[in-house]
């Protein structure tokens, strides 16, 4: 699961068979059935860069997209949100996220062993303390879905906009995030328990927001670029 968890990261469209393959390459002689099977329980599939663990609700509103073509200028003008998985030795956590979309600065997180929505409501509680945004996006997933969340967005009037189905690159500064923090620390490291997990991801994040070089922003930390403009 370590190796195929990696090696999906990597290669999102790799499925059942090309993983299978791969890992029959590398010296290890399983079947498609397991592997198969393995994917099932990890609930990854090809095509999507992420296990799909934000499964929608047929009871819940769906928002439409409202970031097609919006140049993003500013902090605070788009915030944004995922979920995505942590393996420790014994199972998997999941950790979610509020990210600014113009500083790719990190507003809060947590980290949860069960896949309920409360955390989700307190990562973005915590990051309404520190401002708000004018949009906020998602994948259309039952946690960002639930009426208890899009709630506190309208209280606090914001527009909520919501990817469409499949369509991970609307909000791809996220994606691009889970990566960096599983190359960067999550394979980098053994989790022996939750506790482990949390202190190593609060580390991470403190890195990325604070010294860790963005391309992309000018060579500019996250934290550097967001508190600068928003202040």
């Amino acid at each position: 699961m370590r190796l195929i968890d990696e090696e999906h990261t990597k290669y999102p469209f790799y499925g059942v068979l090309r993983l299978t393959a791969w890992l029959q390459r590398n010296g290890h002689m399983v079947n498609l059935k397991r592997i198969r099977r393995l994917m099932r329980l990890m609930d990854i599939a090809a095509v999507y860069p992420k296990p799909k663990l934000s499964k929608p609700s047929k009871e819940h509103e769906i928002y439409p997209y409202l970031l097609k073509g919006v140049n993003i200028t500013r902090p605070n003008q788009v915030w944004c949100t995922d979920i995505t998985y942590i393996r420790t030795v014994h199972g998997f956590v999941y950790l979610v996220a509020v990210m600014d979309w113009f500083s790719r600065y990190v507003l809060s997180h947590e980290i949860s062993n069960t896949m309920d929505n409360r955390f989700c409501i307190n990562a973005l509680n915590k990051a309404l303390e520190i401002s708000k945004p004018e949009i906020f996006n998602s994948d259309q997933g039952s946690q960002f879905t639930s009426n208890d969340f899009t709630s506190c967005l309208k209280n606090n009037k914001i527009a909520i906009s919501m990817d469409g189905r499949g369509r991970f690159y609307d909000n791809i500064f996220i994606e691009r995030l889970w990566r960096s923090v599983k190359y960067e620390k999550v394979y980098l490291n053994e989790y022996i328990t939750v506790k482990d997990v949390v202190i190593g991801i609060a580390d991470y994040f403190d890195y990325y927001n604070n010294q860790r070089l963005h391309q992309a922003l000018g060579d500019k930390y996250p934290a550097e670029l967001y508190f600068k403009k928003h202040n």
